[in-house]
């Protein structure tokens, strides 16, 4: 990819540009969101972009109904939150429901929704619960944390025949970067080095892997050497890049928005423990960094105090390797 073929799009241009890429290629595909029509509606217009009424059981339903009957839809739930009114027909329809019909038909459906905090929104629409999803076998999760990747990973995630959740990290929102041009997609299950290192990992999810590079340069100015990973989708989850960081390093630090209890951090350190070569190549306990376990506060001093941030990153890695 040549410099002239990469333009500079923030987080939330990039899905756009890569939904209306493959809305462009495939007239099945169309996006329902209780949120007022934006640029999608300018292009494509009724009914391929539907504004719905705020009832997420019953958008997350028809999308069900409708990828049975050969469309591809993308549903854009908005905050987290509010996909909770739809937990039954995510859980027992959307993860199960090619299972139950003996793989007769597929269910390519996209569920867009935003995650994490920064945005100063309070304890309900602050939260980062994709660890809750991973438990449903049936869907794949995707967590970009670059423009670059959010529209690599937006058009793998249309084009594939599973549900798909596709997390939107707030915070990054209107973060800008360079955005190959053209039909580049991401494979899913392709975790990303953001950095190289040598002395120990950091495996960062969705703003955390940005936390994680400024972290990372200050552990350079004291001679510590980090690679920051990236998973990039949580199911699948390539473990095979990770694990091969820590036959490296020897040391692995988690970085998480999330609380630690039954958490991404906790399936990915679990992983690692359970590899024997893994295992014995560690030199000291796995660390996580993650958010408290405590609701999230309107307060943004407090806010800022249960989220983890670079010098928590800092600190832990530096106690980690005893330097």
């Amino acid at each position: 990819m040549t410099q002239t073929q990469t333009r500079t799009l923030s987080y939330n241009d990039a899905i756009i540009e890569g939904i209306a890429e493959e809305m462009r290629r495939d007239p099945q595909i169309f996006h329902m969101s209780t949120e007022a029509p934006g640029p999608l509606a300018a292009e494509f217009g009724m009914p391929r972009v539907r504004q719905t009424p705020i009832a997420e059981s019953a958008l997350t339903g028809m999308a069900i109904g409708a990828a049975g009957a050969g469309y591809r839809p993308i549903v854009d739930w908005r905050l987290v939150t509010f996909c909770f009114v739809a937990m039954d027909q995510i859980v027992n329809q959307a993860a199960k429901i090619h299972y139950m019909f003996g793989g007769q038909t597929t269910f390519p459906i996209v569920f867009r929704t935003t995650v994490g905090g920064g945005a100063r929104r309070a304890a309900q629409h602050s939260q980062s619960p994709y660890s809750m999803f991973m438990q449903l076998t049936g869907l794949k999760l995707a967590l970009p944390s670059t423009p670059a990747d959010a529209k690599g990973l937006i058009k793998t995630a249309i084009r594939d025949n599973n549900p798909v959740v596709f997390f939107e990290a707030g915070r990054i929102g209107g973060m800008t970067g360079p955005v190959p041009a053209g039909d580049v997609a991401i494979p899913f299950g392709q975790a990303d080095i953001k950095r190289a290192g040598a002395d120990v990992t950091i495996v960062a999810l969705a703003w955390m892997v940005h936390e994680a590079l400024a972290a990372a340069e200050e552990l350079a100015a004291v001679g510590i050497s980090a690679e920051v990973i990236d998973p990039r989708t949580l199911a699948p989850l390539d473990i095979a890049t990770i694990r091969a960081s820590v036959l490296k390093t020897g040391h692995l630090a988690l970085a998480d928005e999330a609380p630690p209890n039954a958490s991404a951090t906790a399936d990915i350190a679990a992983r690692i423990a359970e590899d024997p070569e893994a295992f014995a190549a560690l030199k000291a306990p796995i660390a996580r960094i993650s958010g408290l376990e405590a609701p999230i506060p309107y307060s943004p001093a407090l806010e800022d105090h249960v989220f983890p941030g670079r010098q928590r990153i800092v600190e832990r890695v530096r106690a980690l390797l005893g330097r």
